[in-house]
């Protein structure tokens, strides 16, 4: 046996007694590490793994990496896949076939812990978002991860079809993300364009404190919530969500404010470069203004605001709700028999829960 095959042999076992006791270790099968070239025979090819050993190439693998390997000289680094810990003849079986694969994907992890921004070319679309090429590597831009803008307009449609149109008329653009997932193992690269945006909102945001209240405007409309833009800062966007649009209960935040409004609005938290704000927040509070004026027993007249599952909102005055159940009826068809939306109609307050907030109403018939 050569020197070279007694020093091959030798790595082998050290690297056994290595794995064995590298019991914090994090290689696993699947891991991508850097190896570097030792030699090559006609049908193996053999490389250092550090304090892993030594690992091999051979069979299929070799057949496939052949391209890859014929230029090598010892000393010469590259990536690898681990494909088992414990393959021939004890050494670490290693497959290069995608080694520059694996080399994208150690750039993309090398951009996504730098926080660069980069270019994407969009390629298609779907109902999760957008797909691209990123370092010729498939990326993904989900729709939660769109701009502020593109997301608010895209959640004022409601109808899936209509999203993935739209969606598609970005294809063929070029847009700035950064990278927020890696995952060489799963093939999943996941990017966000808004993410650009938030190293500079966060110095922004720095100015502004909780419970302070700005002029803003309103730039988006969505069936969850309202955008709303800072007047004195463009650049800052921010959510007002439905349930914190008004003290009642609201269907669409349509009924409350226009696109392009303005509007005075109060921070209610700053976190992660993302600030949320409150409308309700700067009115007055119907259950500490107008609840006096009913109580359990009276007679109310009420207007029929929706159905839902399990009854109907009704709309009394002073801007309070009452909640009547569907058992008051006998079911969803006999109640809308005798409930009409948009109309008003006697009911008796059953209970007032002020704890809750929460005004429970039977029909009076």
């Amino acid at each position: 046996m050569n020197t070279d095959n007694q020093n091959l042999k030798s790595s082998a076992i050290l690297a056994h007694i290595l794995k064995n006791e590298a019991a914090g270790s994090r290689l696993r099968e699947g891991d991508v590490v850097e190896a570097i070239f030792i030699k090559r025979e006609p049908k193996a090819a053999y490389f250092d793994l550090g304090r892993f050993g030594t690992g091999m190439v051979f069979g299929a693998e070799f057949l496939n990496a052949k391209e890859a390997i014929k230029d090598l000289e010892p000393g010469d680094k590259l990536s690898a896949k681990i494909v088992d810990l414990d393959g021939e003849r004890g050494y670490t079986e290693l497959s290069l076939a995608e080694a520059g694969k694996q080399k994208l994907w150690q750039k993309v992890q090398d951009l996504q812990e730098a926080g660069e921004i980069v270019k994407m070319k969009i390629s298609g679309a779907n109902a999760g978002g957008l797909l691209g090429m990123l370092e010729d590597l498939r990326a993904f831009l989900p729709i939660s991860q769109l701009s502020s803008d593109r997301y608010a307009s895209l959640g004022e449609i409601s109808d899936r079809q209509k999203v993935i149109d739209e969606l598609k008329k970005l294809v063929g653009e070029e847009v700035s993300v950064k990278i927020i997932n890696v995952n060489a193992r799963n093939n999943k690269l996941i990017v966000s364009e808004r993410e650009t945006m938030s190293a500079n909102i966060k110095e922004l945001l720095a100015q502004y404190q909780i419970g302070q209240v700005v002029d803003g405007i309103v730039s988006g409309l969505a069936d969850f919530g309202i955008f709303v833009r800072f007047a004195d800062n463009p650049q800052i966007e921010g959510l007002v969500h439905i349930s914190e649009i008004d003290h009642r209960i609201i269907d669409s935040p349509k009924e409350v404010v226009k696109l392009n409004e303005a509007i005075k609005i109060k921070i209610i938290d700053i976190r992660e470069g993302r600030v949320f704000l409150s409308l309700k927040a700067l009115k007055e509070d119907p259950w500490e203004k107008n609840i006096g004026q009913y109580s359990s027993g009276a007679e109310v007249k009420g207007k029929v605001y929706k159905f839902n599952p399990f009854g109907a909102t009704i709309d009394l005055e002073g801007g309070l709700q009452g909640m009547i159940h569907i058992s008051e009826f006998g079911g969803l068809d006999e109640m809308k028999k005798q409930l009409e939306l948009g109309k008003s109609y006697d009911f008796i307050i059953d209970a007032i829960k002020s704890e809750e907030k929460r005004i429970t109403l039977k029909f009076k018939k």
